[in-house]
């Protein structure tokens, strides 16, 4: 049962709660809703209900006084309302994003939405601007549940083709430019950056003395780039790898071979073989020279010391 009321809370299934109070934030009965309005305690949105004033409330692009408005006007009339009331409300906090309503209903008129990033932001817009004026009118602000858009808006109204006017009783949001937008928004995302920048360590030289200590192995990862530390990776295994560290190929003499070609598998199992051999001869050699300088020294005849023991012709005898 709890599970069945969670799944149909302010949708038209629901009999208790009304749903486009739960959608937009407004009814269009107001108190005589049948359905209860329940207001959040906390939440990331505001409403400021009736804040902006049309210059054509009474009739769409007509004056007060009777004389057509140039569109262009409106839009820029609009424009500097919605800077002025950005530049306010970013006091309090990061902003998501502030919708205004181009509705002509009693109920959503000239409705304001703000969505602040956090909700201790909202909470501190709200005890700030209770109380307050704007252009004379005091300003009405509270908690909405609103907290997705694309619910509240008219798609229809996006796309023009929504026959209901300005009394629909979905969001038609009015629109800003371009520049506008860059200029109010942008600013956050140059915070964003600008942060992430300076969280990040600044990227190791090659050739530091770190580097150079442990041989480019083991040492502390100091890039909060993967990008950059990919690429130093890749730099390490090529500088450790076994034809960097080992240099071209030698000869037996210890010189390095100017050639770059590689030879066969058969080709050095034979110059190996006669290395060996040839080291094998230099090695006998060596010992039958030395033995024979020590006997002639010691004048043993025949007598070789190994070990402080004494092995010759006496011993062969006995």
């Amino acid at each position: 049962m709890a599970e069945h009321l969670a799944s149909i809370f302010g949708t038209e299934k629901d009999r208790v709660n009304c749903p486009f109070y739960f959608k937009i934030g407004a009814c269009r009965h107001g108190d005589r809703c049948s359905r209860l309005h329940t207001k959040p305690s906390i939440s990331p949105t505001l409403l400021l209900s009736n804040m902006y004033q049309r210059p054509d409330m009474i009739t769409p692009g007509v004056e007060n006084q009777g004389n057509p408005i140039d569109p262009r006007k409106i839009q820029e009339h609009f424009e500097e309302f919605y800077e002025d009331l950005f530049e306010e409300l970013s006091k309090y906090g990061e902003i998501e994003s502030l919708n205004i309503c181009d509705n002509l209903a009693d109920h959503m008129v000239g409705n304001v939405y703000v969505q602040f990033r956090e909700e201790e932001h909202a909470a501190n817009a709200l005890r700030n601007l209770s109380g307050r004026f704007y252009s004379g009118r005091p300003i009405i602000v509270d908690f909405s549940p609103v907290t997705d858009f694309r619910e509240a808006t008219c798609r229809q109204y996006e796309e023009n083709t929504c026959n209901r006017g300005g009394y629909c009783n979905f969001m038609h949001l009015k629109t800003i430019s371009r520049e506008l937008r860059r200029q109010l928004f942008g600013r956050y995302r140059r915070r964003r950056s600008h942060s992430q920048s300076r969280s990040r360590s600044p990227p190791k030289h090659r050739g530091s003395h770190e580097e150079r200590s442990h041989g480019g192995r083991g040492h502390i990862r100091r890039y909060g780039d993967r990008d950059h530390y990919h690429e130093s990776r890749s730099k390490r295994h090529r500088s450790t790898s076994p034809g960097h560290r080992r240099g071209r190929s030698r000869s037996p003499g210890g010189k390095r071979n100017r050639s770059p070609v590689r030879e066969g598998s058969e080709e050095r199992r034979a110059k190996i073989e006669q290395w060996n051999r040839e080291r094998e001869q230099e090695n006998a050699n060596r010992v039958d020279n030395d033995a024979a300088n020590n006997n002639n020294e010691n004048g043993n005849n025949g007598y070789a010391k190994n070990d402080d023991k004494y092995y010759g012709h006496q011993q062969q005898q006995e």
